[in-house]
């Protein structure tokens, strides 16, 4: 069996490694646009040796993806780079928003919730015993903010959820379906009446088995909160691609689709130099691509890909010699009612020591990319726009050893309302068309690198 996949991403990558394992005696090809594998995971050393991260930076251990990455980690022979967040130290429990000019801690621990923290008016703890009492809403989907506002009230909605969403796909909660991040939980609501009620039908039921590991075991034991690696989160992107390589899949850099053809039950694909032909396409490109490639023989599932839409990101990774940030944490995020161009700061070296120095990264643009961004032409002007903000919500006088800015185009998908039913048709039109495609990569079931992972093994 001749076979393509298209993307090399972490999405791509995966999916060329879990095919060797299936059907190890194919053909197996991968084709990607530009000059690297690995997407958007990129770790960038500077020349003092410090570590940008520009776009993913940690891994979650737990969930059943989370499990699924950490077994694939073990079969790369990665253990030994694994570098953790431990549960109990401040990256792990320390995490922010800013709210009306202040940084706010959120709660981290059960106790917490029994007491009363700015910025919200009473103890958290009320909001979730009232929401057994909340009467259900029956209905498909709905914003992920909505839903937020009708189980636990505006505050929890505005300080917990909003400023998540922006964190989580730098998306309006507003807009974003709750089946994005919380599908089970409204499945609870649906099903139960309450999530409450939901989640003790849960705790009741029997629990699925995660795949076992020694790494799992070991996380479990030493108590991860999140993970990377000694020399960045592309230490695994770099890894699957010498592994795929080695086992004989024919991997072409600077290789870009250029038209997908369907004729019965092979496909003729090209790109900018020649032609080929497979007998199956496993395409992990945003959807958005895919629907250009397909429009010519098939218009309505070229209309269906291009409702899954994807934001812009700038980061801006600063580096500043000595330790400046007094009370350490993960860092912070800032709800959008707060109306400013950033969507929050990253302490990269709270979460793993940079040489004793502060290494901070700021996140800006996603849904409100256009609305702070359309007229800036160079990347001087989004690192003032992040520095200044730095500068003043964190105190600090002092300006950077180094910088570097990176503009991600169309790096995020946003899941908005209806996105469930979209992929649906999606598949539905894939089936009944006989077509020898696959889908795979964030547009479609999950945006995080665990999501991919195990989308990549079960397809």
């Amino acid at each position: 069996m001749t076979v393509l996949v298209l993307g090399g991403g972490v999405s791509g990558l995966s999916t060329a490694y879990y095919l060797t394992k299936q059907i190890p005696f194919s053909s197996i090809s991968l084709w990607e646009a530009s000059q690297r594998t690995g997407g958007w995971i990129k770790s960038q050393k500077n020349e003092k040796g410090i570590i940008f991260e520009q776009a993913a930076r940690t891994l979650r251990p737990r969930s059943e993806a989370g499990a699924n990455t950490l077994n694939l980690i073990e079969e790369l022979q990665l253990s030994n780079d694994i570098c953790p967040i431990y549960s109990n130290s401040a990256a792990a429990k320390n995490r922010l928003i800013f709210v009306k000019g202040k940084l706010h801690a959120l709660p981290s621990s059960p106790i917490s919730l029994f007491k009363k923290t700015s910025p919200f008016s009473k103890p958290l703890i009320a909001s979730f015993l009232k929401e057994f009492s909340v009467p259900s809403k029956r209905i498909k989907d709905e914003p992920i903010y909505d839903f937020m506002k009708r189980r636990f009230g505006i505050e929890v909605a505005d300080y917990l959820m909003s400023p998540l969403i922006c964190g989580i796909c730098a998306g309006n909660a507003k807009e974003i379906s709750v089946y994005f991040l919380l599908g089970k939980l409204f499945e609870y609501e649906q099903t139960y009446g309450s999530i409450t009620k939901g989640l003790i039908f849960n705790m009741l039921a029997k629990k699925t088995e995660l795949p076992k590991s020694s790494l799992l075991s070991k996380m479990r034991q030493e108590k991860w909160s999140v993970y990377s690696f000694h020399s960045g989160l592309e230490t695994l992107p770099k890894k699957i691609h010498k592994v795929i390589e080695s086992k004989g899949v024919e991997m072409s850099l600077n290789t870009k689709c250029t038209k997908i053809e369907f004729n019965k039950k092979e496909l003729i694909i090209h790109n900018q130099k020649n032609t080929v032909r497979k007998k199956h396409l496993f395409s992990t490109i945003l959807s958005e691509q895919l629907a250009v490639l397909v429009r010519d023989e098939h218009p309505k599932l070229s209309t269906l890909l291009e409702k899954i839409q994807s934001v812009n990101v700038a980061i801006v990774n600063l580096h500043f010699r000595g330790t400046l940030i007094k009370d350490p944490g993960f860092g912070f995020l800032v709800p959008p009612q707060e109306n400013l161009p950033i969507l929050g700061v990253i302490y990269d070296s709270c979460c793993f020591e940079q040489k004793g120095d502060t290494v901070l990264t700021v996140m800006m643009g996603g849904h409100w990319f256009k609305k702070y961004f359309s007229n800036f032409t160079n990347d001087q002007q989004f690192y003032e726009i992040a520095l200044n903000h730095v500068k003043r919500i964190l105190n600090i006088t002092e300006s950077p050893l180094s910088y570097k800015v990176t503009i991600l185009e169309k790096c995020i998908p946003q899941y908005t309302v209806g996105h469930r039913k979209t992929i649906e048709q999606i598949e539905d039109y894939v089936r009944k068309a006989e077509l020898p495609l696959s889908l795979c990569g964030m547009s479609y079931n999950g945006v995080g690198v665990n999501d991919v992972i195990l989308a990549a093994k079960n397809l």
